[in-house]
């Protein structure tokens, strides 16, 4: 998969079938959207493409505005969002950067500079809330008839529903937030992770006797608090372990979030390995604490409620095996 940090070079551009989005967690809406124009690209001999947008829009006009507690929280890093782009068969995706130039654009001019003249947009795909163009003027009546004036075919997939309810990221955000890990997995099609490289901490953890790997989140996540993970990424079989996820007001006053996470009988360096942390259950949510001694005695428990989850659920795997 091709991935362009804004609209590819003329060289670069060729005929495309597209949607275009956010898709935060690509969840399985998602999915059957990327899937009608994986098919349609086949289907005309062009490549399969999506436009997406750093930072989220919202965010943007969020930060704009002086209130980043309007800003969505993110379910997915840019990395996690390319590799569900790529395992969905995409083979071209613009990631463009989100700005006032950008925001500024009439309904008229995206078309023209950027679904015909920047991507070569030959058949179209979007959702039908679908609304673009400066104050979202522009509606998909509107990119129809464009459509039609530039010769790209435009059609449009109505919400995917999972029972009575709408899927959406929002709703992914909610049963993250919840600690719902279930429906999460129900709502994205597979369980919920975080993929990062291990960085450099404080090394506090060593010192409490509970040493961790570091993974930086660059933006607000959908989810905090103390959980049971497993990790991928480090030996063949996914490794067990506990996590905080937050901003440690503890030991920690800055605001940078970061996801720390405690392996259990593991002690190898990390250092720079791509590893994914699974989250399978929620313990409690991020604490405040007098001193150092009151938060390891915390670490304690939740790494003792972690293993004995990962104990009964061995024994469940063995009993299971047995029959």
């Amino acid at each position: 998969m091709k991935v362009f940090r804004g609209l590819p070079n003329a060289q670069a551009r060729a005929p495309c079938a597209l949607t275009i989005g956010n898709f935060d967690g690509v969840h399985i809406g998602h999915q059957a959207l990327l899937a009608r124009v994986r098919g349609a690209a086949t289907e005309l001999g062009i490549e399969a493409a999506v436009m997406t947008f750093e930072p989220h829009p919202r965010e943007f006009f969020a930060q704009r505005a002086g209130d980043l507690s309007k800003a969505p929280q993110r379910i997915a890093n840019l990395r996690d969002k390319l590799q569900s782009l790529d395992d969905a068969g995409i083979d071209r995706v613009v990631v463009e950067h989100f700005s006032a130039q950008f925001a500024a654009l009439t309904p008229q001019e995206f078309t023209q500079k950027v679904l015909v003249d920047g991507l070569h947009v030959k058949w179209l795909m979007v959702g039908d809330d679908f609304c673009y163009g400066a104050r979202r003027a522009g509606d998909v009546a509107m990119l129809q008839e464009a459509g039609r004036e530039y010769g790209f075919h435009v059609e449009t997939l109505p919400t995917v529903m999972n029972g009575s309810t709408r899927i959406s990221s929002s709703a992914v955000r909610l049963a993250l937030a919840a600690g719902d890990f279930p429906l999460a997995t129900q709502l994205l099609g597979h369980p919920y992770a975080i993929s990062g490289h291990v960085i450099h901490g404080q090394k506090l953890g060593r010192t409490l006797g509970f040493p961790t790997l570091n993974l930086r989140v660059a933006h607000r996540p959908a989810l905090s608090g103390v959980f049971i993970v497993q990790v991928h990424g480090l030996a063949s079989q996914a490794l067990p372990a506990v996590a905080s996820l937050g901003v440690r007001p503890t030991v920690d006053d800055s605001g940078r979030v970061l996801l720390e996470v405690h392996l259990f009988n593991f002690n190898q360096s990390c250092y720079g390995k791509l590893v994914r942390v699974e989250f399978l259950q929620k313990l409690r949510d991020e604490e405040k604490y007098d001193d150092l001694p009151t938060l390891t005695a915390a670490i304690e428990r939740d790494s003792n409620q972690a293993r004995a989850y990962f104990e009964q659920r061995s024994g469940a795997i063995t009993a299971t095996d047995r029959i």
